[in-house]
């Protein structure tokens, strides 16, 4: 009854049990759970090597040591592959098998006792914690590859406070070596400043479960404080309980400092703004302005609330409102710089003339306008003035240019009647002085210097009003071959050789009446003053200074003349050295007179008895 009890229990029991007897392992009992392993095939006092292929050939070898040594063998997560049903590959089940040698009576071994636990749910579970392990490590591996490239310091910290990973850059960073105790080291590496801050709210990000980010300074290996960002977020692995906080650390010591250097900057050219007397401000890409500086508002007697956007243009005299609006609105579209002359309120009302000045600056923030208006009311009302004056002196100039003129052509018929009266008397009257072919000689050379006088006063007259011709690109050979051409008879007179030489400079922008009287009056002067001694020579010649500027040389092997202290002296009207050679001393005063009314300057070089040489600079 009992062993029918026994059967009954181990044919149901979910292990599968099955007895072997005999050497060649016949089966005997074999359970409905073996049953699912082995097959229905299975047959009472069948060899459990037949048929073959029923179980695998390491486990029919092994139980028949086991038989044959009388030892017992167990085998964890045995492989025994289930036969494929309709097309399915075959399933792999794992087993824990017990093979256990049966004695009967206390004799030899007569049998094998087989247990075989299905365990394949929590082997596939093992392999597939396993393959997850595998993974976690390359990720972890692929991880750490990346943290440690990165130019960051990347880090873990626990709950606690502790760290449980830092990355290779912070030893780089800090020159600590790897062995050192991070917990305790790091924050002496803090600067005093900020340690107590750091520590606090990095303390209370983890008591409330945050991240945090805070910037702070960690000394360097080689001394140096740099400033750091530090970053970090929770790892939450159970519900609303962060474990860990994962985080990098930034250098930012240059961005900082150029940030506080652009503060400081800009704190400099606020105040150096708020400290200039004009009214300066600042606009936006669209126009709107968004800073005044002090002076805006003392000025206007307005806040920066009350003039508003568009300030300055709503303080114009209201004639010049739309105008101003207009043109700065074109500069706005357009990125022109704008300028304008307008009339601006003050405080008491009055309005007053200012310049109104903007430009575009575009930087990495984008386009920006930094304008200015400039009171410019008393120079101005100075300015015109000053044209008032100079419209008077213009007129009285020209009437005095009017008077000499028309005194000096009035003055030739007086003059022609003293010659002829002179040439009727000397024709008839008789002289018994002894001195008298002198005095006849003296009288004759005073109505010659008069009329020489009169006519170079007329040519001045003529010359002067000629100042302000119109600039015209000039061929200066061309115009000296001219100019030459009329002083043709007085160069043959002497035999004098005049070169020429504007290679350097070939062309020159200037007035031509101005430059046909220079060099005729500076040409005629050459030859008029020429040595009787020797061969007259004149060399004219274009140069160009190491500024680039043109400059013409006139130079002679005349008379030379004895230049005074004061060189601006030989230019005076009237001035002459050598009273025996007729002029009147006006000529190389109307030169001097173009060349400065166009911008440039005269200087003369000369030595007695050797020549002259005048160098005209055209422009300063």
């Amino acid at each position: 009854m009992r062993e029918e009890q026994l059967r009954d229990i181990l044919h149901h029991m979910p292990a599968g049990v099955v007895t072997l007897q005999g050497p060649e392992l016949r089966f005997g009992f074999v359970n409905e759970a073996m049953r699912a392993v082995l097959g229905d095939g299975v047959r009472e006092g069948q060899s459990i090597a037949e048929p073959a292929g029923l179980v695998p050939a390491d486990l029919l070898e092994v139980m028949q040591q086991v038989y044959q040594s009388d030892r017992p063998f167990v085998a964890k997560s045995y492989c025994i592959p289930q036969p494929a049903a309709d097309g399915q590959p075959p399933r792999l089940r794992y087993f824990d098998i017990a093979l256990e040698p049966v004695h009967e009576g206390g004799g030899p071994v007569s049998g094998l006792l087989l247990f075989a636990v299905d365990v394949t749910v929590q082997e596939e579970a093992r392999q597939r914690a396993h393959e997850l392990s595998i993974e976690t490590r390359r990720l972890d591996t692929r991880l750490r590859v990346l943290t440690e490239t990165v130019p960051q310091i990347t880090f873990t910290i626990n709950a606690e406070g502790k760290f449980e990973y830092v990355s290779p850059q912070w030893y780089y960073f800090t020159g600590q070596p790897p062995t050192t105790d991070l917990n305790a080291i790091w924050p002496l590496l803090i600067h005093p400043d900020d340690r107590l801050r750091v520590l606090y709210q990095a303390d209370t990000a983890r008591a409330s479960g945050i991240g945090w980010n805070f910037e702070y300074r960690l000394r360097r290996h080689d001394g140096q404080y740099r400033w750091l960002l530090s970053r970090a977020l929770p790892e939450f692995l159970a519900p609303d309980k962060p474990v860990f906080w994962h985080g990098a650390l930034t250098e930012i010591h240059d961005q900082r400092e150029l940030s506080e250097a652009l503060r400081q900057g800009e704190a400099e050219l606020r105040f150096l703004a708020d400290s200039i007397p004009e009214l300066i401000w600042t606009a936006t890409s669209d126009g709107f302005i968004d800073y005044y500086n002090q002076f805006t508002g003392e000025y206007t007697g307005l806040t920066q609330e009350e003039l508003g956007p568009t300030g300055w243009i709503n303080l114009l005299e209201p004639s010049e409102q739309a105008g101003a609006a207009r043109r700065w609105v074109q500069s706005i579209a357009t990125g022109e710089p704008y300028e304008s002359l307008c009339r601006m309120r003050r405080h008491d009302g009055h309005y007053r003339w200012h310049i109104i000045r903007a430009r575009q600056l575009t930087d990495t923030r984008g386009p920006r306008w930094f304008g200015a208006c400039t009171d410019v009311d008393d120079q101005h009302r100075l300015r015109e003035v000053l044209q008032t004056q100079y419209d008077e002196l213009a007129r009285t100039n020209r009437d005095l240019d009017t008077f000499v003129y028309t005194a000096s052509h009035d003055l030739k018929q007086p003059l022609l009647n003293l010659r002829g009266l002179f040439d009727e008397l000397r024709r008839t009257a008789t002289f018994h002085d002894p001195e008298d072919a002198k005095i006849q000689g003296m009288v004759d050379g005073a109505l010659t210097q008069l009329d020489a006088t009169l006519q170079e006063l007329a040519a001045t007259v003529q010359d002067q009003r000629g100042l302000t011709a119109p600039a015209e690109a000039l061929d200066l050979r061309s115009v000296a071959e001219e100019v030459l051409l009329g002083l043709r008879a007085q160069v043959q007179d002497i035999g004098a050789a005049v070169e020429l030489d504007f290679e350097a400079v070939p062309t020159l922008t200037y007035g031509r009446a101005n430059l046909r009287s220079i060099l005729h009056n500076l040409l005629s002067n050459a030859l008029k003053f020429a040595d009787a001694e020797r061969t007259p020579l004149v060399r004219v010649q274009s140069q160009l200074t190491e500024a680039g500027r043109p400059v013409l040389r006139v130079e002679d092997n005349g008379l030379g003349m004895v230049l005074p202290d004061n060189s601006t002296a030989v230019f005076q009207p009237f001035t002459r050295q050598h009273p025996h050679i007729a002029g009147a001393g006006v000529g190389m005063y109307l030169v001097q007179r173009i060349v400065t009314s166009r911008g440039g300057h005269l200087d003369v070089a000369s030595t007695v008895g050797e020549g002259t040489t005048f160098t005209i600079y055209w422009f300063d």
